[in-house]
């Protein structure tokens, strides 16, 4: 363990002690939310984003000490063990290099080299190693018998047994590996007859560039196109001078330095070893990593996507109107009151065949009229602009003294999916599932986060190649975003769903059922404490959930606060020192002022804990999301056809990638802010910039209607030097060799840099 604790710390920039008082919590089953937030004096403060990575990390060391030993046992049982051979198991660091060091001794299938050692060839094999001068075939001469009739036979033997010595080699290993992770060439060729099949794959049909270098989405878009059967990828150095090196690598490890005729075969060993078995093994192997790199690449901006969108700024409690748009099935319309319940639905159709526009005007104000509505929900889908255009046109319907509700576009990514799912059925088990997705419209309106955590995450659409990066991952990494930003924000346990508590530290589907139940039979809870009244939640639950569920007035102040239970003593005495009642105390900037926090330490709760307690005194249960703010469409550019180049819109951003942002400008197809647009300076990582869900006004670049892609920028010269890059590259210029640090594409071997626009946007978009 102390191992481990020692890399973990060097990893997260921290101590090792800190790391082992993290492990420990979190193999006693406490969540990484409630060691974060109320475990800071026993951690020593590592916040959310350590203790991720170190619960990650764990994992894997723990899988790596547990492969040593059992590595180290096989060794042991063989006889073979030796001091040399434990030091270098011990140090190794990674798996692959543990296998590497014992590959010799692994069990394996009657290979071609065990084969030549029960003909008695390995004494053939040492002495053309040890004697170079000596003719190779004249030394085979002496091993003919009945089954190696030729000196050839004999000598392809002694190739095979001085092969598997190289292919078993860690040293050797290690040293192709490097190479080849610095120099190596991921190509990609279209396989004949695939190229119109393939076309939206075209970007890739000849395409070269450095394999450490690929990013995710380019890899996860190759790997994609060779598993539909489109093109054939390969991973090897360059074809003449990185073979020859490869090749010379090898050969140094047989100490082939002169021209005699032995170091000459053993060259040739060495060339035949690279060849038909180390270049295999290492793009076997490099395809892999490449696979993995760019699965933890896409997984990770799915999750910070994730994150931002379930950051989003909410609405707030208030009556809202949601309208699922449709065209021949109509506009679907649902009214949720400010706690979200459905009061009242409703199916509108102003549009063909019916053109109803009168009947679905007259709903609409009725609807505002009778339950007071104060925000209007439009789902982004088909028919949502003409929806809107329906909503403007009604609200100017409504006399002046009636203050008209707030209209706004928001994503419907996921609403058929919920409306269809188990969570719906039993929520509206009487509501059509048309209707359904209009209640979902109207909720995520009001509270993102609390309708959001229904919805499978991967349904949501703020991924990059989702569907082929490994599910599991995919979810734990999802998952693990979801219990962060739901305790970051905290969940008010009288009104939230049971999807929405089981995201809760400590919980989970059984226990949030478990809650709701007891609620819809109890009535509401009146304090924290009632918790412990709820079936099969004990003091271990309770100690993990509390903080994080609030109880507005209820019959403990502190209750609506992130204060934990536990600390209540504490905060109780900052409270007498004040001289004033808790509840005009909570909530009143400057209420603590002259207090100061290391007053109120103790044995149990250090300076941290005070100091997030004084905070939530001042302002209890803030919610850290943003102030709610939406676009404004531009009136008029409703499609895509409307778009021209110049124009100054507003839109809000739908997807973050590595290549870019895209943006919803109201025009059914989302746009591209490609990175090297994002800004008037070189922009590394998208995120640093803009963020899911985000208000931006961009400019439009270029338009292609008939691919459905709209090239868009942020910055403030409009793009200009993208166009300009674009032009002065030019077209068909012919393709030269690649070197390392630069990467070749297909068609005339333009590259992707950031001034190439026109290249950067086609690439980006395959991945839509």
């Amino acid at each position: 363990m102390d191992r481990i604790a020692r890399t973990i710390a060097t990893e997260i920039n921290a101590r090792p002690e800190q790391v082992g008082a993290a492990v420990r919590l979190l193999d006693e089953g406490a969540t990484v939310p409630f060691v974060a937030r109320y475990r800071k004096e026993v951690t020593g403060g590592l916040d959310d984003t350590q203790l991720r990575t170190l619960s990650d990390r764990l994992t894997y060391l723990r899988e790596l000490e547990a492969r040593r030993e059992t590595i180290l046992a096989s060794i042991k049982d063989q006889g073979k063990l030796t001091d040399k051979l434990v030091k270098s198991i011990v140090r190794a660091e990674t798996k692959a290099q543990l296998e590497d060091i014992y590959l010799p001794y692994k069990p394996k299938r009657r290979t071609k080299a065990m084969i030549a050692r029960e003909n008695g060839l390995e004494p053939l094999a040492d002495a053309i190693l040890t004697d170079r001068l000596a003719e190779p075939e004249s030394l085979a001469e002496k091993y003919l018998n009945e089954v190696i009739p030729t000196a050839r036979d004999a000598l392809n033997g002694a190739r095979d047994i001085i092969t598997e010595r190289l292919t078993e080699n860690a040293v050797l290993l290690g040293e192709l590996r490097n190479f080849m992770q610095c120099e190596a060439l991921l190509s990609a060729k279209v396989v004949e007859g695939k190229e119109q099949e393939g076309a939206k794959f075209s970007d890739y049909f000849d395409h070269t560039e450095l394999w450490s270098k690929t990013p995710s989405h380019r890899a996860l878009a190759m790997l994609r196109a060779s598993k539909e059967g489109i093109v054939t990828l390969d991973i090897a150095p360059e074809p003449e001078a990185g073979t020859a090196r490869a090749e010379a690598m090898v050969a140094a490890h047989l100490n082939t330095r002169s021209d005699a005729p032995g170091d000459k075969w053993l060259r040739k060993v060495a060339g035949w070893t690279w060849r038909v078995k180390l270049s295999l093994s290492m793009m076997v192997e490099l395809m892999a990593d490449l696979r993995s790199r760019a699965q933890d690449e896409a997984i990770q901006v799915f999750s910070r996507n994730l994150k931002e969108l379930l950051f989003a700024a909410p609405a707030g409690a208030r009556p809202t109107l949601g309208l699922d748009p449709g065209i021949r099935t109509g506009v679907k319309a649902a009214v949720v009151d400010a706690t979200g319940k459905a009061v009242a639905t409703d199916t509108l159709y102003p549009f063909q065949p019916k053109n109803d526009l009168r009947g679905a005007q007259a709903a609409i104000l009725n609807l505002i009229a009778t339950h007071k509505i104060e925000l209007i929900a439009i789902g982004n889908g088909t028919a949502s602009r003409e929806t809107e255009r329906l909503v403007v046109d009604t609200l100017s319907l409504l006399p002046n003294t009636v203050k008209a509700p707030t209209k706004v576009v928001v994503s419907e990514a996921g609403a058929s999916v919920y409306s269809a799912s188990e969570i719906a059925a039993r929520e509206f088990p009487d509501l059509d599932v048309s209707l359904r997705g209009a209640v979902s419209i109207a909720r995520r309106l009001q509270d993102p986060l609390a309708e959001l955590v229904k919805i499978e995450p991967k349904s949501i659409g703020v991924g990059q190649y989702q569907h082929d990066v490994d599910q599991h991952r995919l979810s734990q990494s999802l998952e693990s975003v979801i219990e962060d930003v739901v305790n970051a924000v905290g969940v008010n346990l009288n009104t939230a769903s049971a999807p929405l508590l089981s995201h809760v530290s400590g919980l989970g589907p059984g226990l949030a059922d478990a809650i709701v139940s007891h609620r819809d039979i109890h009535g509401a809870f009146a304090s924290r404490q009632d918790l412990l009244k709820v079936a099969r939640l004990g003091p271990r639950a309770f100690e993990q959930c509390a903080g994080f569920l609030r109880i507005r007035d209820g019959s403990e102040p502190l209750d609506a606060s992130s204060v934990h239970p536990e600390a209540y003593d504490v905060a109780r005495r900052v409270v007498a020192a004040c001289g004033r009642d808790i509840r005009h105390i909570m909530g009143h900037d400057g209420a603590l002022k002259g207090l100061r926090a290391e007053q109120f330490v103790n044995d149990n709760f250090g300076l941290p804990t005070v100091r997030d307690i004084f905070t939530e005194l001042e302002k209890p249960g803030r919610d850290p999301r943003p102030s709610f703010k939406s676009a404004s469409f531009t009136d008029g550019v409703e499609e895509i056809t409307d778009l021209k180049p110049g124009m100054v819109l507003e839109g809000t951003v739908t997807n973050v990638a590595a290549f870019g942002a895209f943006v919803d400008i109201g025009v059914h197809q989302d746009g591209l802010v490609h990175v090297s647009q994002l800004a008037d300076r070189f922009v590394k990582d998208p995120h640093e910039v803009v963020k899911t869900g985000q208000v931006v006004k961009v400019r439009v670049v270029d338009v292609d209607v008939p691919r459905k892609r709209i090239g868009l920028t942020m910055r403030k010269d409009g793009g200009a030097s993208a166009r300009e890059d674009n032009a002065l590259r030019g077209k068909g210029k012919p393709a030269r060799p690649v070197k390392p640090g630069e990467q070749r594409r297909g068609h005339g071997g333009q590259s992707t840099q950031n001034g190439a626009f026109g290249d950067a946007l086609r690439d980006a978009f395959n991945k839509r």
